[in-house]
C-alpha cells in the first residue's frame, strides 16, 4: 500500500514575532518608567535630607513684652566666677534676659553651690556628660538652644562657656562627603550669638549633627603618640574639634551665610608666640589682676575692627552702617582679675563681703 504523505506547512510565524516584540517593548517601557520613578524618589529623599532644605522647628513666636537675650552657660559643674555674673544681672532688667545652664548631670544650682540667687534652678534637667573635643559638646549646645526656644520671648541666644580647653586645629574629614561637601566646611569660635531663626535651624538639624558625631573627632593621646609613623597631613585631617565647626558649617549648608557676621562677640587674647614648639600649645591667655584695669578694659571696649591674619583682611564692626564696638564679652579671667573688675566698678555695684560666705 502506498501512502501519500502531504507536507504539513508550519503555521505562519508573523503573528508570534509581533506578539513577542510588543511584549518585550512593554517590558522595556515598564522597566524604564520604574527606573525613572525610583530615581525621582531618590532625588526627593536627598532634597528632603539636604541641609539647604532644612525647615526650622516651628515654635510659638508670639509674645508680649520686650524681647529677651537668652544667656546659655556651658559649665563643667558650678560657675567659678558666679559673683561677676551676679553683679551683671543685678544691674539689668529681668524682663530683658533669661538664664540657662548646662552642667554635669545631677548638678543643681542652689544656695549650696552658687552665691548668686540669679542662678538658682537654672540648670537643664536633661543635661549630658560633656567631653571636650567630642560631639557631646555640640549636643549640650543644642540642648541649651532647644530649652531656650521654649520661651517665645527669647530672640537672641548668647553661648557662654566655662574654661574648657581650646584648640584651633580642626580639619575636614573626607568621609563627611557627600553629606557635608568640603566647600561648605566652615570654622569659627564656639562663643556664638544667634538670632531666633538661626537657633531654630540648629535645633531642627538631623543631618549634619549625626555626621559630626560619626566623623568629627579629636585626636586621642594614642594618636598623638603615633605621629612619627603617620603621615602628618592625614593626621591633621582627622583632628576635628566639633564645637569649632558645627554651627558655622550647618548655617553654611543652610544657605544662611549672607545673614551672618563672620566674627565672634567674645574678645580673646591669644598666645602668638613664633616658636614652633609653643605653637603646639596655642591657647587663650588668662587675664590676671594686672591685666584687668580700667584702661585695658576700655581699650577692649573701643575695638571696632578685626584683622584676619590668614585672610589678610580687615573687617570693620558695624550695625546699620554705623561703626560699633566689636566685643560684648571677653575671656578668660582669673579670680583676681574678676575681683578687680568689680572693685573698679567696671561691671556694676558689688558687695565684696558676699564672698566671705562659704558654701556648705
Amino acid at each position: 500500500m502506498t501512502t501519500t504523505m502531504k507536507k504539513r506547512l508550519p503555521p505562519s510565524s508573523s503573528p508570534s514575532i509581533r506578539q513577542h516584540f510588543w511584549l518585550g517593548l512593554q517590558l522595556v517601557l515598564s522597566l524604564s518608567v520604574l527606573v525613572c520613578v525610583l530615581a525621582l524618589l531618590r532625588l526627593n529623599s536627598q532634597s528632603q535630607s539636604s541641609p539647604a532644605a532644612f525647615s526650622p522647628l516651628r515654635r510659638p513666636s508670639s509674645f508680649s513684652g520686650p524681647p529677651k537675650i537668652a544667656f546659655l552657660f556651658l559649665a563643667r559643674s558650678n560657675l567659678p566666677l558666679d559673683f561677676v555674673w551676679h553683679a551683671f544681672f543685678q544691674n539689668a532688667d529681668e524682663e530683658n534676659y533669661s538664664i540657662y545652664i548646662h552642667s554635669e548631670p545631677g548638678f543643681v544650682f542652689d544656695e549650696s553651690t552658687t552665691r548668686s540667687p540669679f542662678l538658682y534652678g537654672r540648670q537643664l534637667k536633661n543635661s549630658v556628660k560633656v567631653v571636650w573635643g567630642e560631639s557631646s559638646m555640640i549636643q549640650a549646645e543644642r540642648l541649651l538652644l532647644a530649652t531656650a526656644l521654649d520661651d517665645p520671648a527669647n530672640q537672641r541666644f548668647a553661648l557662654i562657656s566655662d574654661s574648657f580647653l581650646d584648640k584651633k586645629e580642626g580639619r575636614y574629614n573626607p568621609k563627611m562627603s557627600p553629606a557635608i561637601p568640603k566647600d561648605k566646611w566652615r570654622k569659627g569660635s564656639q562663643w556664638i550669638t544667634l538670632v531666633r531663626r538661626h537657633a531654630e535651624v540648629v535645633v531642627a538639624d538631623n543631618v549634619i549633627f549625626p555626621t559630626f558625631k560619626r566623623y568629627c573627632k579629636r585626636q586621642t593621646e594614642l594618636d598623638f603618640g603615633r605621629k612619627q609613623i603617620i603621615n602628618a597631613a592625614a593626621q591633621k585631617q582627622h583632628d576635628c574639634i566639633p564645637d569649632e565647626h558645627y554651627v558655622q558649617t550647618l548655617l553654611s549648608m543652610s544657605e544662611l551665610e549672607d545673614e551672618l557676621e563672620r566674627r565672634t562677640l567674645t574678645y580673646t587674647s591669644w598666645n602668638q608666640s613664633s616658636n614652633d614648639k609653643e605653637k603646639q600649645n596655642w591657647h587663650p591667655m588668662t587675664f590676671e589682676y594686672a591685666d584687668a584695669g580700667p584702661q585695658h578694659i576700655k581699650e577692649i571696649r573701643n575695638i571696632n575692627y578685626v584683622y584676619y591674619e590668614t585672610e589678610y583682611r580687615t573687617e570693620w564692626c558695624q550695625c546699620n552702617a554705623t561703626f560699633v564696638p566689636c566685643f560684648l564679652f571677653a575671656r578668660k579671667f582669673s579670680r583676681g582679675a574678676a575681683m578687680r573688675l568689680l572693685n573698679e566698678g567696671l561691671v556694676g555695684p558689688f558687695d565684696a563681703s558676699t564672698l566671705l560666705f562659704s558654701s556648705s
